[in-house]
């Protein structure tokens, strides 16, 4: 008998517990957008672009004016120079295509380096408020996780915003 009530003891202090568990949800992406250092970031990402852009469109104009004095004056070229034009107007385009590549990938290694900064700054700031408010959980909205009861967890987004000094 003192078995039974010592474990239904255990299992109502238990259930207790396990109720007392403290959940919060957050939307990081509100977060990420209302810092300072991502509107940097997306200012200096965006002027990146625009100049491996402006380099490009430059490639491409000179790739386009050799093309058009080479169709102009191809009929009256010895061989050993159409060729060697040919050859000329293929490697310039070989580099422009080159180019498009390494700077889409130098943009996008920019971009994650800026990005890993910002994410590291919101998720220390998230641990912090998880550690102060003995949470078990603090879950993200915007990850995409397919449901977050937000009236049996607590939104922590203001305060994670207050800790990064943000509005």
């Amino acid at each position: 008998m003192k078995k039974i009530i010592l474990c239904a003891i255990c299992a109502i202090c238990g259930f207790t517990t396990a109720n007392a568990q403290k959940f919060g949800h957050i939307n990081s992406q509100e977060v990420i957008q209302a810092m300072p250092e991502f509107t940097k970031a997306q200012s200096e990402l965006k002027t990146l672009g625009e100049q491996y852009d402006a380099d490009l469109k430059s490639m491409q104009e000179e790739i386009q004016k050799k093309s058009e004095a080479f169709e102009k004056e191809q009929a009256t070229l010895p061989a050993n120079i159409k060729q060697r034009r040919e050859t000329e107007l293929q490697e310039m385009y070989q580099k422009y295509q080159q180019s498009a590549q390494d700077n889409q990938q130098a943009l996008y290694k920019a971009q994650n380096e800026k990005m890993q900064v910002i994410t590291t700054k919101v998720v220390e700031a998230i641990k912090a408020i998880g550690q102060a408010g003995g949470y078990v959980y603090i879950m993200d909205l915007s990850s995409g996780i397919p449901y977050i009861s937000t009236t049996l967890s607590t939104d922590v987004t203001a305060q994670v915003k207050a800790k990064l000094g943000l509005k």
